[in-house]
């Protein structure tokens, strides 16, 4: 293997055991943000020593061993003020025994780990504004670049965030559990806010060269089936899970052989998993049952009218336009009234569309957001101004963090300007 192969090979390996390694470390330690700290010794570890052995042929067990040997090497640190040394082995061997392997086949156990990580991470102590973006560094390894434009902000301001928030959860000596009763209602909306992040950037990667990350996407689902179970009154729980699951049902039709992108109208539909659409809508019917009506359930809603319907032409636009309307007066949100002017589009024309984009253009949040200069780019092209619509794709793909989304706009702007 080249330097190069090696050095990705490291960065994929990084990229899938992180969050496993953090949640054990977090196990054994009692302490998340060491838990990081420690894991980034083992990827330094990594860094340094394959490039000269090789790749081993477990990486994932290689990484998992150097970060307990530096816990262990940790514990037996600590000051020795209040504590023996027999209670320090003792401690050692029971928090040995409490780590699973990589290995061991106890994927079960390291997702309730997961789940009890971000629990921590959204403690009510911390800011709402930062447990979700501490939770997505630690749990699934997202950089401070990818969290920021999950937030639209910028990656300083990220940064400190997460800064404060460890440094907070350092200082605290919180309980590291999965809460329960009052407690677990107080942080819910925070881990729903967190797992949903995960899943998006599984369903589109905010960098690198691949669109979809279905390792993010399995373990957002995993999760929100635990919370179902955690919290069954709770329809946005319920919400939630439906819009994964609607959502993820499409994945095989939204790349092709290349892993290059399908857009959602020109998708085989043949290809859509009707298990999980499903399991999507029985989702969403048991959140109305129990008079769900918010933000998961409504963006639940609008995915169900995509998968009942059977061809893209057989789409309920007008439907669809009425609940982002809904949604929009529930949140206030920018990106959801971008996403109301794509349905919009589809159910009055083009131009009623475009004239939502246009009053959206100067909004601080959207400046750096590929997405709206891509849909102004797709409706100016349906009014025939190919040109305009050229332009605006090349703006979008000048803000695209990732290389196939990137791709793809670059092609619809040399499209439109032919056209």
């Amino acid at each position: 293997m080249t330097a190069d192969d090696i050095h990705r090979a490291i960065l994929a390996a990084w990229r899938i055991e992180q969050p496993r390694l953090i949640t054990s470390l977090a196990r054994m330690l009692r302490d998340v943000p060491l838990a990081e700290d420690l894991t980034q010794e083992a990827l330094l570890a990594a860094l340094e020593h394959w490039p000269q052995t090789g790749v081993p042929e477990r990486p994932g067990a290689w990484l998992m061993a150097a970060a307990k040997n530096r816990a262990r090497d940790h514990l037996r640190r600590r000051p020795m003020l209040d504590r023996s040394h027999s209670m320090l082995a003792r401690d050692l061997e029971e928090e040995q025994q409490a780590m699973p392997d990589l290995d061991s086949g106890l994927d079960d156990d390291i997702g309730d780990e997961m789940l009890r990580l971000i629990f921590t991470a959204c403690h009510p102590l911390l800011p709402r504004e930062a447990r979700a973006a501490l939770a997505l560094r630690m749990v699934c390894g997202l950089t401070t670049e990818e969290i920021a434009r999950a937030f639209l902000m910028s990656p300083a301001t990220i940064s400190q965030r997460i800064l404060r928030a460890k440094n907070t959860l350092s200082a605290s000596g919180l309980a590291y559990e999965t809460p329960h009763g009052e407690e677990l209602s107080r942080r819910l909306a925070s881990v729903l806010e967190v797992t949903y992040l995960i899943f998006n950037e599984g369903y589109t990667a905010a960098r690198g060269e691949d669109w979809l990350r279905p390792q993010l996407c399995n373990e957002a689902l995993r999760l929100a089936r635990v919370l179902t179970a955690l919290a069954p009154q709770e329809p946005e729980v319920h919400g939630l899970q439906a819009l994964m699951e609607l959502n993820a049902s499409r994945t095989t039709a939204r790349i092709d052989k290349d892993g290059e992108p399908i857009l959602l109208l020109d998708q085989d539909r043949a290809l859509w998993n009707r298990l999980q659409i499903r399991r999507g809508l029985q989702a969403l019917a048991r959140a109305r049952s129990l008079g769900g009506g918010g933000f998961y359930v409504l963006q639940a809603a609008i995915i169900a009218c995509h998968a009942q319907a059977e061809r893209a032409e057989d789409t309920d636009w007008r439907c669809i336009a009425s609940l982002y309307a809904e949604l929009a007066a529930l949140t206030r949100s920018p990106i959801v009234e971008l996403n109301r002017a794509v349905a919009v589009g589809m159910a009055e024309g083009p131009a009623a569309g475009l004239a939502i984009i246009e009053r959206l253009a100067d909004e601080p949040v959207l400046k750096a957001y590929h997405l709206l200069p891509s849909v102004r780019g797709d409706l100016l092209l349906k009014l025939g101004r190919g040109q305009e619509a050229r332009a605006a794709f090349e703006a979008a793909a000048a803000l695209a963090g990732n290389a196939r989304e990137r791709a793809l706009l670059q092609r619809r702007a040399a499209k439109a300007a032919g056209a």
